[in-house]
């Protein structure tokens, strides 16, 4: 049984098979063939693995989809390397074959003829290793970029120049469109990242090696290290043999080239790779798929048979593209349908050239709108057309060695660098805290390089130094005519000497002045620094003064020296003695503000004591020079009068305390005033000269009077000096004189000039604030960081200190001119906070006493108010009811009771004594007999003994009315004794 079946489904599965090969060799012989042509470099590497992997692109397309009606035919013409060659094919192609679609040309040079044929004839070209970025042009509706186009690596590049601060790079590329192609949109790339571009290396694509040699040897004469290298894969095989023959692939130099040399590396031979080593290399990224390997092992077997004198192919990412190309046109090629595959013939005649005869195809708009719709997942990723062009931009860093090459970063628009990149997005990276793997760079140098050194050629920098006549002490040229020798010295010269020998390697380096002909200055200080920025001077060292508008030119150092600019006048003294120098320690305005506040005092104090104190009460006068006496003998704490108000005592702790801050500062005024020098500034204000149209003088050259022309100064009313000796002349005129009322300085010039003049002159104040002296550098040059790091150094050391005792010793040698200028007056704005502490005391202590007394006044106010009268009536008997005194207060109550008690005591004598004095009185007639009950005395103003006083008839009390008071009081036995109540002042 088992026999049979196995028959049986032998037969079933022969018959199946038979009928599928009948099917397909009938719908081969209904396919219709589609001519498309193909121009390639059959004697380049490239162009051979490129048409082999069309064909098996095309081969594996029909096979898995034979049912397709389609069949591509390759028409394909061999260019020869030549732009003739292609442009030849684009004109034979169209014409005579009637193409539908070309696949190549292989290089830049030869795609610009070809794309514009395929234009007008509406033939799509496709092009998978033409990278230029000059060829994706918005007339070039026809072309479709398989590969990718140059200008994507350009931010991969400077993402590596960035992350090694290299501030400059040099690109070298060959002299065609393939290498020009690229340079504006690096230059770009590089400039976003701070990375300048001091110089353009052109290598001709015919260049003999002692060509490339001598372009080498001008390189090395640079100080820029960092070469970014972007040329055909053949000739970079010949530079870089010579570059290392010559020394220039050792430690500190950073070669890096574009993907058109790195993804051609596996076909390199070993000498190659080792006269490489140490490069680093932008490299297309595509993700290893099973797919991908199975047709890598599938295509080098077919390649080997077809081209058996090759040994070793190795297949490339171009081989990709041309593989996705031929794929995506036989799919949309397939999409478009069968039918229109002609071209329309132009109108014969015999004046049509040759480019004129080409037809146009019917076809082409659909194909080309078909290509733009293709989307599949190609062997070198994701394949798709955004305006005819390929969207890939991930790429790989590599680092070649000896043994090939070694993965080091990835590269994406959106993350930048990374170690590693996720297989399954192309986008997203994992975590790294450090972005980029460990390289090795040229001579085996794990460091990484600095991208610049001092070349070793022997030519030296040459430094600018200014030529100036005044201040010789910071710059000084001099001329020794017999040894035909120019010497520079100064203060800033020593100073840069001392900053280059302090960096970590050595500077050839000479000064040359800024002079004309004559040996004068040829210049102010801006052309100076000008010559920095036309390349004329490689730095500039002298007292040139940091600015902005300078700054947009040039780089500078970090300032060696102090900053601002300062107004210096001359000083006079102004100690004159006279009757009234007292009156000068304090201003006007406080001399005013403590009389009133002295006054304001007094009137408190008898406020709050009025009514409590027999010593602020008596007749008006007694009582307004009382409260006058009491305030101002607080200025010597000579006060008799005791306050016993608690309020008034709190106030005048404050006011004591006032009064003794201002004694105090009014004696130490006057002393100075009586005894110190009395040196004044002839002006204090910069608008005080401006006001009044004094002239002023300045520096020649310097950049000061663009600030004064910004301050509104007259330009008439400026005046420039050169040296310090015509700037004190001109200050000593004056300017009334033919002089100047002020010089305006830069602060490292003040202190020299005040150095040698501090008894004439002083510095009043700082008008601008500015940078001070720093060494001037070319944009973006390598020099600036260490040059600024070494002048930290400098300047915190000793060194710096040696250098200004030196050269601008002078200043320490006389005593600072400011310490002897005085102080002005005493003014109101020193004390304001103490006499607003006075006033707000006591005004409180005056509310908190006026409320107290109208509250326990009440009754009485309340009763005054309700009267009859006018309202300056019930006023009035206010100010009667405040004039009284307080006999509640403890005070009074005390002495009444004193009284009370020696009145008791009066009275037993009085009675003891009654029948021995009754000889002495006189008849009892002459007095007022009373029948009070005993102990109840009155005095004869018929007043109660505890009153002290009462309103007289001007309403005021008299406080002398209790101090002599006749008292009758009738004795036990009816006899009347008279005695005197005697009251102490």
């Amino acid at each position: 049984m088992k026999m049979p079946t196995r028959i049986a489904f032998t037969l079933f599965i022969f018959i199946i098979l038979s009928e599928r090969n009948l099917l397909a060799k009938a719908q081969n012989t209904s396919t219709i063939p589609v001519n498309v042509g193909v121009i390639l470099n059959f004697d380049t590497w490239n162009g051979k693995m490129g048409f082999s992997c069309i064909n098996m692109a095309l081969s594996d397309f029909y096979a898995s989809n034979p049912h397709y009606r389609t069949r591509v035919v390759l028409n394909s013409r061999d260019s020869k390397s030549d732009v003739v060659g292609a442009a030849a094919a684009a004109l034979d192609l169209p014409k005579n074959i009637e193409v539908q679609a070309i696949i190549g040309p292989q290089n830049s040079m030869q795609a610009n003829f070809v794309i514009d044929r395929g234009d007008k004839a509406r033939v799509p070209i496709i092009s998978f290793s033409a990278t230029s970025p000059s060829l994706s042009s918005p007339g070039s509706s026809y072309f479709f970029r398989v590969t990718q186009n140059d200008s994507s690596q350009v931010n991969a590049i400077s993402a590596i120049d960035q992350k090694y601060k290299w501030r400059e790079a040099v690109p070298i590329y060959v002299d065609n469109a393939y290498g020009k192609g690229i340079i504006p949109f690096l230059v770009d790339a590089l400039q976003n990242v701070d990375a300048r571009v001091p110089y353009r290396s052109v290598i001709s694509p015919l260049a003999t090696d002692d060509q490339i040699g001598e372009e080498l040897y001008k390189l090395m004469t640079m100080q820029t290290r960092v070469f970014i290298v972007h040329m055909s894969s053949k000739l970079s095989y010949r530079f870089f043999n010579k570059a290392k023959e010559i020394g220039m692939m050792s430690e500190g130099y950073v070669w890096i080239t574009t993907n058109g040399i790195t993804d051609s590396l596996c076909s390199l031979k070993r000498s190659v790779l080792n006269s490489m080593h140490g490069v680093l290399g932008v490299k297309t990224y595509f993700q290893e798929t099973k797919e991908l390997e199975n047709f890598t092992i599938r295509w080098e077997r077919k390649f080997q048979e077809d081209n058996r004198a090759i040994s070793n192919a190795e297949l490339t990412v171009i081989g990709l593209w041309a593989y996705d190309a031929a794929s995506a046109l036989a799919m949309a090629i397939e999409k478009v349908g069968t039918t229109n595959f002609y071209f329309q013939k132009t109108n014969a005649s015999s004046n049509l050239t040759e480019l004129e005869a080409i037809g146009i195809s019917q076809n082409g708009p659909k194909l080309h709108e078909a290509l733009m719709g293709i989307k599949f997942k190609g062997l070198a990723g994701d394949f798709n057309f955004v305006n005819g062009q390929s969207q890939s931009s991930t790429f790989k860093i590599i680092n070649v060695n000896g043994n090939g090459e070694r993965l080091v970063a990835f590269w994406t628009p959106e993350n930048g660098l990374s170690r590693k990149l996720n297989s399954g997005n192309t986008s997203t990276y994992f975590s790294s805290k450090e972005n980029v793997g460990p390289i090795i760079w040229p001579g085996d140098s794990s460091s990484v390089p600095k991208g610049w050194v001092i070349p070793t050629n022997g030519k030296k920098l040459k430094i600018g130094v200014p030529v100036k006549n005044g201040f010789t002490e910071f710059v000084k040229v001099t001329y020794d005519p017999s040894c035909n020798r120019t010497q520079v010295t100064g203060y800033c010269v020593d100073v840069f000497n001392a900053v280059m020998k302090t960096l970590p390697y050595a500077v050839s380096y000479e000064f040359i002045p800024f002079a004309n002909s004559s040996g004068g200055s040829a210049g102010s200080y801006n052309d100076l620094v000008y010559q920095v920025f036309l390349r004329n001077f490689d730095a500039v060292v002298g007292d040139i003064t940091i600015t902005a508008n300078r700054s947009n030119f040039v780089d500078f150092s970090l300032p060696y020296t102090e900053s601002g600019v300062s107004l210096v006048v001359p000083i006079m003294d102004n100690g004159t003695r006279n009757a009234w120098v007292f009156l000068k320690p304090l201003s006007r305005d406080l001399w005013i503000t403590s009389g009133c506040f002295f006054v304001f005092i007094g009137f408190v104090v008898w406020v709050l004591e009025h009514r409590i104190n027999d010593d602020f009460r008596g007749p008006l006068a007694h009582q307004i020079g009382t409260s006058l006496w009491y305030s101002f003998s607080t200025m010597v704490f000579a006060q008799r009068e005791i306050v016993v108000s608690n309020l008034a005592r709190f106030v005048v702790i404050i006011w004591v305390f006032v009064v003794l801050i201002l004694t105090q500062s009014y004696t130490a005024s006057l002393t100075s005033l009586l005894t110190v020098q009395q040196l004044q500034p002839t002006v204090t204000d910069i608008n005080q000269l401006i006001r009044n149209g004094e002239y002023v003088g300045y520096q020649g050259g310097s950049f000061v009077l663009a600030i004064l022309k910004k301050m509104n100064f007259d330009e008439t009313k400026l005046k420039v000096y050169d040296t310090p000796e015509e700037c004190d002349i001109l200050l000593s005129k004056g300017s009334a004189n033919g002089g100047i009322a002020g010089a305006i300085f830069e602060i490292p010039y003040m202190k020299l000039f005040l150095g040698q003049y501090c008894s004439k002159y002083t510095m009043v104040e700082s008008i601008y604030k500015i940078d001070g002296f720093g060494f001037v550098f070319p944009v973006g040059s390598p020099l600036v960081s260490d040059v600024s790091r070494a002048v930290l150094n400098v300047t915190e050391g000793e060194k710096m200190k040696n250098i200004e005792n030196a050269w601008l010793g002078k200043q320490n040698n006389c005593i600072d001119s400011k310490n002897k200028v005085s102080s002005a007056s005493l003014s109101l704005a020193s004390f304001w906070g103490l006499f607003l502490i006075a006033g707000v005391t006591s005004l409180s202590a005056l509310i908190i006493s006026m409320s107290m007394f109208l509250y326990k006044e009440r009754e009485q106010i309340w009763i005054s108010y309700h009267s009859e009268g006018s309202i300056w009536r019930r006023i009035h008997d206010t100010l009667r009811i405040f004039d009284r005194k307080n006999i509640n207060f403890h005070i009074f109550r005390k002495r009444a009771l004193q009284d009370e008690s020696r009145i008791d005591s009066n009275h037993v004598i009085g009675a003891s004594e009654a029948s021995q004095n009754t000889k002495y009185l006189q008849s009892p007639s002459s007095y007022t007999t009373h029948t009070e009950p005993p102990f109840a005395c009155l005095g004869t103003s018929g007043t109660s003994p505890g009153e002290y006083g009462d309103f007289n008839p001007n309403g005021l009390a008299s406080q002398f009315e209790p101090a002599m008071e006749l008292i009758s009081c009738p004795n036990l036995d009816g006899t009347i004794t008279l005695e005197i109540a005697h009251e102490n002042y």
